[in-house]
């Protein structure tokens, strides 16, 4: 029973020895092992101060990403609605000038038409009325010698042809 029974100089030494031996950590290790790992934990705290700068400086850098990735878009859409306009307005504008044009075309044309009917028509009354002379020459050629054939031509002549 020896062993359970603290022995009063042995306690006194372990203590002196365990006294002995925190004097001598708090004199030379603690400091240093203190002093560590308060740099140990100033380190982490920086690093996890940054981390979380970075983090904020992250999430403001996507948000700018994304204000400027919409920005193009709208861009985008702007400049493609504006080209779609000037495109529609030029279609128009072509739709327009080729009407136009067609119609000076098909004005010039009618007139073109009705200069070469009235032509057409002056030379037919040139030739008609030559013609006539021609036949009215040659009927009185042949018919001076009796009036009362001339008066009966005239009158056949006059009921058969139309006057314009």
């Amino acid at each position: 029973m020896s062993l359970l029974t603290p022995n009063p100089g042995l306690i006194f030494w372990m203590l002196v020895v365990f006294l002995l031996v925190v004097f001598i950590l708090a004199k030379f290790a603690w400091k240093p092992i203190i002093k560590g790992l308060k740099d140990r934990e100033n380190e982490i705290q920086g690093a996890l101060d940054l981390a979380e700068r970075t983090k904020a400086e992250m999430v403001k850098l996507k948000s700018d990403n994304e204000k400027l990735v919409a920005e193009a878009n709208a861009v985008r859409d702007r400049i493609l609605r504006d080209a779609k306009d000037a495109s529609d307005r030029m279609i128009a504008e072509s739709k327009d000038r080729a009407a136009v044009e067609g119609q000076k075309m098909i004005d010039s044309a009618r007139d073109t038409i009705r200069n070469e009917q009235h032509a057409a028509i002056a030379k037919m009354r040139k030739e008609v009325a030559t013609l006539s002379l021609e036949i009215a020459e040659q009927v009185l050629h042949r018919e001076l010698k009796d009036k009362e054939s001339q008066e009966k031509l005239i009158s056949d002549l006059a009921s058969s042809a139309r006057m314009n």
